[in-house]
């Protein structure tokens, strides 16, 4: 889509794509990039004076939890300490700027119970993570001692007995009662009969936890190192138990080992099982857990540069066109597992995500919070922090310095860089905006997952000086230019067509969008007006396709015939929640960039709901105490160049990376007046306007 706040610094032309800037692009990108050195990630740039992780908010998050052994549950030395620590799961802030701590759900003032709870499993294991890795890179006494007492609160609500031992209860009250079976209900009930995110964010917890205490406290290491194994082998009677199975959904067949059925959970299992087979390599089980994990997560990368979701890792086996944030570490789990199973086969799928996928999603307007199949959705903490872990795993594991560009740019969301236009971290006071709406609308309150993930980028940042001095530079997106949405329902249908508006936009695996789609009967054509562009573009014919076949859409713009798409075909139901598929389909050919109008005649029954558009190069434009930057993401199959006015006084610096986030060979280079920016077939270039 189309964004723009304020202005955009460089006025741009179609130039046509050249042989010879092929060659110029492509000719010795390979050599160039193993010649390259690799980017220090953990040094070297100008530091901020200031660290940006402020652990305020969170503390005030925290509080008290009387704990009381009872039948399976039971946590380190209760009987000296009966007490644990566990974040709220929100914080309204009130008319006065202050925050008041709030459980999930309704309260009951007589009980003094939440319909929910006051803490979740889910947050207090990601707060562990926080603790645990300020204390390593502070050496932070006080973030060590709330590492340890959230941990202890998190082993108190793993089922440690019986049938359900190492699956987890999700919620628990203020005065330490667990509540398995919360209001309204939440699957599994009871929160522990079966494997869930909050057992993948247990085991992302511990194994982070006991990499951390191994040397500094064993006897609670090898506590957290027991309570691994207990929610390790709660998977290998569940879901990892079916390792090397697969499930087909929609005709393609998806891993059926994943956890709770997601790619975005097992990444988060991933992330904690590298880091304990890291500190203990001779733990079998677990480095097979980590493998099989890695493998399945891996499993489901999708798609390419001209493919939708564009080399995305898909997070549910149940949905081939929702892509969400939430969980979406993915690509910085594979990228870590890779590097610590030595599985280079592996990091092909984070590389995707991360250098295709990520760029196309920040030129659509930024880190949506998901795809489904159109963008289009709120902004938020945990998807903008998934995409700086993904981002900046994945430079190192793949030595591509692109993807750390990528990363400022993307954390710049924190400090304004995004569609309200104002910061959603305070560094003075630790807190984090609980969202952005699609209009700029922010949610003001700061809840524990909101804090706890942008304190995580926070850390990476302090932790990445070259990488925090880039971020800090960015406050402001100028304009965004890439993916946009043209409803079927705003063509002209021609026969005995119609708009037919469900009574639900949800299909079960994805949503209409705008709520409507266009039935179409063999013979009918449809027209829809598209904005004429500066440059060729990208078409994906939006198609609910049913299960059987049903004839194919022609689709032509003018007399440039651009492909077909098939109105069904969508493949055997499988474990879906509903036949058939709602998924942008490509076509042969690119639409040129005067069209005006898509036209589709179909030859059978067919359900059409909207047009994807994408320019060949998309945009994103920012600017901030480093100056202004455009970064051109390329959806091309060759090699292309775009024309850039210059302002006087100013110069242009440009470096192209290839489609793995590698440097292009021939690819930088600098102007004073007048110049071109060269992008690589589906790869970017970063272009930075430098006073003279």
């Amino acid at each position: 889509m189309t964004y723009t706040a304020v202005r955009s610094p460089f006025i741009l032309q179609t130039v046509a794509l050249t042989a010879a800037v092929s060659m110029l692009l492509l000719g010795a990108g390979t050599a160039a990039a193993a010649a390259s050195p690799p980017t220090s990630l953990a040094h070297g740039g100008t530091a901020a004076s200031a660290p940006l992780t402020n652990l305020g908010h969170l503390n005030f998050l925290l509080d008290t939890v009387p704990l009381t052994a009872v039948e399976g549950h039971t946590t380190y030395d209760i009987d000296v300490t009966p007490t644990a620590q566990a974040p709220w799961t929100y914080a309204d802030k009130k008319a006065d700027g202050s925050y008041g701590r709030v459980g999930g759900g309704s309260l009951d003032p007589a009980t003094g119970h939440w319909s929910q709870g006051a803490y979740n499993a889910d947050d207090i294991a990601r707060t562990a993570v926080v603790y645990l890795r300020h204390w390593q890179q502070t050496g932070d006494t006080a973030s060590r001692e709330h590492a340890v007492q959230t941990l202890r609160a998190l082993t108190y609500l793993q089922t440690s007995t019986g049938p359900n031992s190492g699956n987890v209860v999700l919620w628990q009250q203020a005065d330490g009662t667990l509540t398995p079976s919360a209001t309204p209900k939440e699957l599994p009930d009871p929160s522990d009969s079966a494997e869930s995110y909050w057992v993948a964010r247990t085991v992302w917890a511990l194994g982070e936890g006991y990499a951390a205490f191994a040397d500094a406290d064993p006897q609670f290491a090898a506590f957290l190192q027991d309570r691994l194994h207990l929610s390790l082998d709660a998977l290998a009677r569940q879901s990892l138990a079916r390792f090397g199975q697969f499930d087909v959904a929609d005709g393609v067949q998806v891993p059926a080992w994943l956890i709770a059925g997601g790619a975005d959970a097992s990444a988060e299992a991933a992330l904690g099982l590298a880091a304990y087979v890291t500190a203990a390599p001779a733990d079998t089980a677990a480095r097979t857990s980590l493998t099989q994990l890695a493998e399945g997560v891996a499993a489901m990368s999708s798609g390419s540069v001209s493919e939708w979701p564009f080399g995305a890792i898909m997070p549910w086996n149940k949905s081939q066109t929702l892509w969400h944030a939430w969980g979406g570490m993915a690509p910085a789990a594979v990228a870590t597992a890779a590097t610590t199973l030595d599985r280079a086969d592996l990091l092909g799928a984070a590389v995707k995500d991360s250098a295709q996928f990520t760029a196309q999603l920040l030129a659509a307007g930024g880190p949506d919070n998901a795809w489904s199949p159109t963008p289009g959705e709120a902004q938020i903490a945990y998807g903008v922090d998934s995409r700086v872990q993904g981002l900046v795993a994945t430079a190192k594991a793949a030595n591509a310095p692109g993807l750390i560009d990528l990363a400022a740019v993307t954390a710049g969301w924190f400090f304004g860089a995004n569609r309200s236009g104002l910061p959603a971290y305070n560094p003075a006071t630790g807190t984090a905006i609980d969202g952005i709406e699609h209009d700029g609308r922010v949610n003001p309150n700061s809840g524990a997952e909101s804090t706890i993930h942008a304190l995580l980028t926070m850390l990476t940042l302090d932790a990445n000086p070259a990488l925090k001095a880039k971020a800090l530079g960015i406050n402001e997106t100028i304009g965004t230019n890439g993916l946009s949405v043209v409803e079927a329902e705003a063509g002209t249908i021609t026969g005995t067509g119609a708009v037919v508006t469900p009574a639900s936009a949800w299909t079960g695996e994805a949503n209409l969008s705008g709520g409507a789609y266009v039935a179409l009967a063999a013979g009918d054509t449809l027209s829809i007006p598209v904005p004429a562009a500066d440059q060729a573009r990208n078409v994906y014919p939006i198609v609910n396709q049913t299960e059987a076949p049903s004839g194919n859409t022609a689709w032509s713009a003018g007399r440039t015939k651009l492909g077909s798409t098939a109105n069904g075909g969508a493949g055997a139901q499988g474990i879906t929640d509903a036949p058939g598929r709602l998924f942008p389909l490509s076509l042969k050919r690119s639409l040129p960039a005067d069209a005006t109008a898509v036209v589709g005649a179909s030859d059978g029954p067919s359900a059409v709901d909207a047009l994807l558009i994408q320019p060949l190069v998309s945009t994103i434009s920012v600017t901030g105490p480093a100056g202004e930057s455009t970064v051109y993401v390329s959806a091309a199959q060759k090699a292309s160049v775009r024309s850039v006015d210059v302002p006087r006084g100013f110069r242009l610096q440009q470096q192209a990376f290839d489609a793995t986030g590698k440097p292009v060979a021939g690819g930088d280079g600098t102007t004073s007046t007048a110049s071109s920016v060269l992008v690589a077939a589906g790869g970017f270039t970063v272009a930075k306007l430098v006073r003279k």
